[in-house]
């Protein structure tokens, strides 16, 4: 149990005074505000579901896990754990659905959640757009100075993707290797010229081969993404420039920590009580030979 104000829970001011507060818990639905602070459901891509996905808003939350993906042995070992919440990147429930079928994947995953009173909380283009998310976490492991975005949604500043610079210039081939070795990938590929001099950089996490017409329409030399096509490398090579497949997984587990860090950083400041996991569960589904 700690102090909260009874305004609303993201104007907690841990220095107020104590006259001004009573006791109550911190619970799913403050938890889910605090990240709609950060990243709003509105610079979430119409075709994405993102927000709280199962569970009871009210439930009283002192264990959070974080996690990319709501996989069964995620959800499996959060329960043993006793989490309260489990965020992820990826939805939980994607597509609508008509019936939930224990017999399936998804319709064990989501009894498995009710049964064990965890709520799963999914935060996915939303992120990926947001300022100090996904993207902008890929930019500053990448050494990237960020000037823009690539995909902007009107009126925010905000968006999909960010285009920036290196502070030294360095050669593409030089450039995928250093990549590799930084995120420690295990497979990557890259198109183009292996001796282009790359000064500016398009990137975008996850999926990023509908982009590459935003990509092709800048000045950037290279584009640096996940799930890259046979026919994105093709063209890029057509018209003088470069393309990165880093790997869907590898551009975007990065920001699971971002956001480990900053719910324990907004604990310690508001004088909650609240253990943060990071599950070391998942890796890259590809096998590289």
């Amino acid at each position: 149990m700690v102090w909260l104000r009874t305004a609303p829970f993201l104007a907690l001011n841990p220095k107020d005074r104590r006259q001004d507060y009573e006791v109550m818990s911190v619970t799913v639905a403050d938890i889910c505000a605090l990240m709609e602070d950060w990243a709003p459901l509105s610079l979430a891509e119409q075709w994405d579901n993102p927000g709280l996905q199962v569970g009871d808003p009210a439930r009283p939350v002192s264990k959070v896990w974080v996690a990319l993906d709501p996989l069964g042995e995620i959800l499996r070992s959060a329960a043993e754990n006793r989490a309260d919440l489990i965020i992820t990147h990826h939805p939980l429930i994607f597509q609508p659905l008509r019936r939930i079928d224990l017999a399936t994947a998804l319709g064990n995953d989501i009894r498995l959640a009710l049964e064990a009173g965890i709520a799963v909380y999914c935060a996915h283009t939303n992120l990926d757009s947001a300022a100090g998310g996904v993207n902008d976490v890929l930019a500053e492991q990448l050494g990237l100075t960020c000037t823009g975005v690539l995909d902007s949604q009107p009126g925010t500043g905000l968006g999909i993707g960010r285009v920036g610079y290196f502070e030294t210039p360095v050669a593409l081939a030089e450039l995928a290797s250093r990549i590799k070795q930084d995120f420690r990938i295990k497979g990557l590929k890259y198109a183009g010229d292996s001796k282009l001099k790359v000064e500016r950089a398009a990137i975008c996490s996850g999926s990023g081969s509908g982009l590459m017409k935003n990509f092709l329409a800048g000045d950037a030399q290279v584009y640096i993404s996940g799930d890259l096509h046979y026919h994105d490398a093709r063209q890029a090579e057509q018209c003088g420039r470069g393309v990165i497949d880093m790997g869907h997984f590898a551009s975007e587990r990065i920001v699971v920590r971002a956001v480990a860090g900053r719910l324990r950083s907004w604990a310690r400041e508001s004088g909650v009580q609240l253990e943060v996991v990071v599950p070391e569960l998942e890796t890259d589904p590809f096998v590289y030979l």
